[in-house]
């Protein structure tokens, strides 16, 4: 809306109630990607592209772009969305670092080849939170008198909840708001972290200026280091204090590599942008 808010207010039934929804963050992405979807196919529409979608929930990526004139042009798009939080976002996953990152000419888990992508991209959307909370039973219930008919007696519960009573949508207070948008290369804004638990999973960077820059950790090494490192994640080893560790963070792979030079290019270049 003009003042910022997000324009979904909730959910509504034939009966014209209005059930708001929940900050939970896999209800916000799901409504948001469907939101922005006719955008996505008008860009593809002008630009000669058609959209093949994700076959499989857990298949890479989830849109794949085909131009019309010329099928070997593919680019993998993945839609991520993420919140604000006091020192930049919470983290977000681009896809994973496993078998098909690998196995370049497999496909295992993806729509095609990962090598017969041109381009590997995150089209991005950053918002602010307005109701912490991500407790679904709190979902609240409106009739809104800008859409009752007539003949129509306000109802005062559905089921065993209280039905509120407004004068219109934009009264309903949207449970996000303040939207960034971005769209990246995967390689530039990825960290040379992996998410948790057993997913192999590449985490992005969490500094909203460097997404919207494209200025991750590999940025400045380029897309052959991001590859690099990323199939050796883990499986890699190195003698450090007399012991054999596997090799997770970008310092030590570049260690490994005898490039601990560039580590340090990267390091004083973060230091003076710090200081600027």
């Amino acid at each position: 809306t003009e003042n910022g808010d997000w324009s979904v207010k909730g959910f509504i039934d034939v009966y014209k109630n209005i059930y708001t929804i929940s900050s939970d963050t896999k209800i916000v992405s799901k409504i948001l990607e469907v939101h922005i979807f006719p955008q996505i196919l008008q860009f593809a529409e002008e630009n000669d592209y058609n959209i093949i979608l994700t076959e499989h929930q857990n298949y890479y990526p989830d849109l794949t772009f085909i131009h019309k004139k010329d099928e070997s042009i593919k680019f993998a798009v993945d839609l991520k969305t993420t919140y604000r939080k006091k020192n930049g976002i919470a983290s977000f996953t681009l896809g994973s670092h496993g078998s098909y990152f690998k196995e370049r000419d497999k496909k295992k888990n993806i729509q095609f080849p990962y090598n017969q992508y041109l381009g590997h991209y995150c089209l991005g959307v950053i918002y602010t939170r307005t109701d912490m909370s991500d407790n679904i039973s709190e979902t609240e219930i409106y009739q809104v008198q800008e859409l009752e008919e007539e003949y129509l007696t306000p109802r005062r519960k559905v089921g065993e909840r209280e039905v509120t009573t407004v004068e219109n949508l934009k009264s309903i207070t949207s449970v996000i708001r303040d939207f960034d948008f971005f769209a990246a290369e995967k390689w530039k804004i990825a960290s040379d972290k992996q998410g948790s638990g057993n997913t192999a999973n590449i985490v992005s960077t969490l500094s909203i200026e460097d997404l919207r820059n494209e200025n991750g950790i590999f940025s400045q090494l380029g897309e052959e280091w991001f590859d690099e490192y990323w199939m050796n994640y883990g499986s890699a080893t190195m003698i450090k204090d007399g012991k054999v560790n596997k090799i997770t963070s970008l310092k030590d792979f570049l260690e490994f590599k005898s490039r601990i030079d560039l580590w340090e290019k990267l390091t004083s270049k973060a230091s003076k942008s710090e200081k600027k």
